[in-house]
C-alpha cells in the first residue's frame, strides 16, 4: 500500500548492490561498517516515444484540475476499503522474503490547503536494511472518497544512509495536486489520477474488479476491490492490488514488468 509501486524503483536496484556490499545498518539497530558501492544501472531516460499508449486512461486529456473544497473534508478516514483509525497496523513482506514494508497510522494531524490530513508512516526494509521511510498525507471527503495529498520520503543506501528524497510532493507546493486512493464506491471501470506532481508522482489507477473473494495464507476476504495501478513514469510496470473490506490492501502483485509479490502477513486495527 502507498508507497509500494514507487519503492520498487528504488528497491530493484538497491537489492543489487546490497548483494556486492559489506556490513550494514539493520533494522534492529545494529550498526557495522559499510562502503556503500557504486550502482551501474544506467539512467533511463523517459520520453512520449518510450511510454507507448496509456494503460490507464483518467479521462482529462491531460489538463487534471480537481475541484478541492477543504470544506467538504471530514476528520475521519473510514472508507472500508482503506480504514485509517489512528493506531491501524499493517504489516507486508513480499513473496521472496527479503522486503518488508510496515505501515502505521499515527496518531497525528498536518494541515495541507486548509485540510486536516491524517499521517500515515510507511517504512520500507530489504534483508533488514532500512531502505525508505515515508510520511504520507490522506483525507476523506464526506462522501467517502480517500484523497492523498502528499509524502515525505527518505530514500537510504545500501548501508541505511540517507540519500534523498525523490518523490517527494505536497499539495499546493510547485503546482502539485492530490489524488484519489480509493472512491467512496468503487465501480468497475473507474480511472483516476491517485496523485499528480509533475515528473515526480503522477500515478494512475482503475477499479477492475468488485465483490470477489481473495485468499491469502492470513485468511480468506469476501467482499474485495482489485484495482490496476500504472505510473507513465515507470511505464513497463503494471500492478494489480486487492483491497478487503475493513482491513485495507491484502495483496500487491505485479502483471507486467516483473513478477514480484507483496502480502499482508500482520494486521491490528485501530480505534
Amino acid at each position: 500500500m502507498f508507497r509500494l509501486i514507487q519503492t520498487r524503483r528504488v528497491l530493484a536496484v538497491a537489492a543489487a548492490v546490497l548483494a556486492t556490499s559489506g556490513a550494514v545498518t539493520h533494522a534492529a539497530g545494529t550498526t557495522v561498517p559499510c562502503e556503500p558501492a557504486a550502482s551501474t544501472t544506467p539512467a533511463v531516460e523517459t520520453t512520449e516515444a518510450t511510454l507507448g499508449p496509456a494503460v490507464i486512461d483518467p479521462g482529462d486529456d491531460g489538463d487534471y484540475a480537481p475541484s478541492i473544497d477543504p470544506a467538504t473534508f471530514v476528520d475521519q478516514v473510514d472508507n472500508p476499503y482503506l480504514p485509517m483509525a489512528p493506531g491501524t497496523r499493517w504489516v507486508y513482506e513480499s513473496g521472496d522474503g527479503s522486503e518488508r514494508i510496515e505501515v502505521e497510522v499515527l496518531d497525528e494531524r498536518k494541515d495541507i490547503m486548509g485540510i486536516s490530513a491524517t499521517v500515515v508512516r510507511d517504512t520500507v526494509y530489504i534483508d533488514g536494511v532500512i531502505a525508505e521511510d515515508t510520511y504520507d498525507w490522506f483525507a476523506q471527503d464526506a462522501e467517502g472518497t480517500v484523497w492523498y495529498l502528499g509524502e515525505a520520503t527518505q530514500d537510504f543506501d545500501e548501508c541505511g544512509q540517507p540519500t534523498g528524497d525523490h518523490g517527494s510532493f505536497e499539495y499546493g507546493v510547485d503546482g502539485a495536486l492530490p489524488g484519489i486512493v480509493m472512491p467512496a464506491t468503487p465501480e468497475v471501470g473507474f480511472a483516476y489520477r491517485q496523485e499528480f506532481y509533475a515528473g515526480e508522482a503522477e500515478d494512475l489507477g482503475e477499479i477492475i474488479e468488485v465483490g470477489v473473494t481473495r485468499s491469502i495464507e492470513l485468511g480468506d476476504y469476501d467482499d474485495v476491490v482489485v484495482t490496476r495501478d500504472w505510473n507513465p513514469l515507470d511505464p513497463e510496470v503494471i500492478e494489480e492490488k486487492s483491497y478487503a473490506r475493513g482491513v485495507g490492501m491484502i495483496f500487491e502483485e505485479h502483471v507486467r514488468g516483473g513478477d514480484e509479490t507483496v502480502e499482508l502477513v500482520e494486521f491490528t486495527p485501530g480505534g
